[in-house]
């Protein structure tokens, strides 16, 4: 093959590889990481928790993961261990 036809087909080919890329998959609800840096251990009334997440451990991080999210729309990462956490992870999965 000459130069010219050697550089045809390595640009059919790179075209070809581009165009059989899979898409990019959207954003899902569970995420590959883990989403707490940090936790809250100090009391927080149920009044002011609007919902809680409870994320097992996996995979994806190491540490079971307690996210409240509050009335005022912040979330917060729970210490799992905290004694008054324990009785709401105790209340979702009693549910």
């Amino acid at each position: 093959m000459t130069g010219k036809a050697v550089a045809a087909v390595l640009t059919l080919l790179l075209i070809s590889a581009l165009g059989t890329q899979g898409k990019a998959l959207a954003r899902s609800a569970i995420e590959l990481r883990c989403q707490c840096i940090g936790t809250h251990s100090r009391f927080i009334h149920p009044k002011f928790i609007q919902n809680v997440n409870l994320s097992p451990s996996g995979p994806h991080c190491k540490n079971v993961e307690v996210i409240a999210t509050l009335k005022d729309g912040r979330e917060v990462c729970l210490e799992p261990t905290a004694s008054w956490v324990k009785l709401i992870i105790k209340a979702i999965l009693d549910k």
